[in-house]
């Protein structure tokens, strides 16, 4: 996992993030954590392969002869391994 330094925290914002954490019965780092994380992945998020598959089922789907097209077309063998040499 990834460690962060935050360098020049004002002290009003790192008492108010204390004070916070409290409230939520967690300490100082998991409540900057969860901050952290409601900011980068918010839960009003579209997910794009959510996405298709909510277009997919509007649209009906594939049908059985599309769906037996793409398994036919599928490459049924693992992938060669890499040489980095």
């Amino acid at each position: 996992m990834a460690n962060v330094n935050v360098r020049n925290l004002p002290d009003e914002v790192h008492r108010a993030i204390r004070i916070q954490a409290a409230h939520h019965g967690r300490s100082t780092e998991a409540e900057i954590r969860a901050i952290l994380e409601r900011a980068a992945k918010p839960e009003g998020r579209v997910k794009l392969g959510s996405r298709l598959a909510a277009i997919a089922r509007e649209t009906g789907g594939l049908t059985d002869a599309e769906h037996a097209l793409f398994a036919r077309a599928r490459i049924q063998s693992p992938a060669p391994a890499v040489d980095f040499e």
